[in-house]
């Protein structure tokens, strides 16, 4: 249908709007179509030099997206838009993949006591029986913060969290101050805090707490996420 229309014009003196009102369809159809077939006709020598150039300056500047490569091509001499160039792009596969940061939350390499799993064979059937402690970070728009936060398997409730621009030990004792309190005056006995071996938890400061209040400690395996499956779980559907 749509060629129909590129063979009429040529022969006889019409114009685009009555070629398209006969065969009902619109201008805009019609121009849609004519770009897409131009762009799947590979022996059009403009389009073979775009790619061309295109493909040089991606080697050339690996990290150039379809806007810094629209603008290097016109530098050339090449005259073309970027929803253009983002297209050729496209079909070629050469768009940049931008690179997200995520920072460390755990820092195992250290020198302080690393403590045994006491967690991993637990059947947890009531509260205060087994305490689950993490840090993420939340992401903000020019920063990203940290959030320190203890769990309580046995009710799936957060007791205790804190939230600061320095992941540090400050940032895990004071959720875990906050869990004490939230828990002040219930019965602690028994109790197992588990965490994974960053420093944050294995320094002095955190253990000592732990023992002025008879909390067992756990630690999960070096590299195991699933060891920490239930706070994995609490971020990754609450955060």
């Amino acid at each position: 249908m749509y060629t129909i229309i590129d063979s009429l014009l040529p022969q006889f003196p019409v114009s685009i709007n009555s070629a398209c009102s006969c065969l009902n369809i619109s201008r805009s159809q019609y121009y849609d179509w004519k770009i897409r077939n131009d762009s799947l006709n590979q022996s059009n020598p403009f389009e073979i030099q775009i790619k061309d150039q295109i493909h040089q300056i991606a080697i050339e500047f690996p990290r150039y997206g379809y806007r810094r490569i629209t603008k290097e091509l016109q530098r050339r001499g090449l005259q073309i838009n970027s929803k253009r160039v983002l297209n050729l792009m496209r079909e070629d596969n050469l768009l940049c993949i931008k690179k997200t940061f995520v920072p460390r939350t755990t820092d195992s390499n250290h020198n302080h006591k690393v403590y045994l799993n006491l967690a991993r064979d637990v059947e947890v059937t009531r509260i205060n029986q087994l305490w689950v402690s993490d840090i993420t970070y939340i992401q903000l728009p020019n920063e990203f913060i940290c959030l320190a936060v203890i769990i309580d398997v046995g009710s799936r409730r957060c007791i205790g969290w804190d939230l600061d621009r320095n992941i540090d030990t400050q940032l895990t004792l004071n959720a875990l101050y906050k869990a004490l309190e939230c828990r002040a005056g219930q019965d602690l006995s028994d109790l197992i805090h588990h965490s994974d071996q960053g420093v944050q938890y294995a320094s002095n400061a955190y253990i000592k707490c732990l023992r002025e209040h008879d909390i067992c400690i756990s630690m999960s395996r070096k590299g195991n996420p699933y060891d920490n499956a239930s706070r994995q779980t609490l971020f990754g559907s609450r955060l």
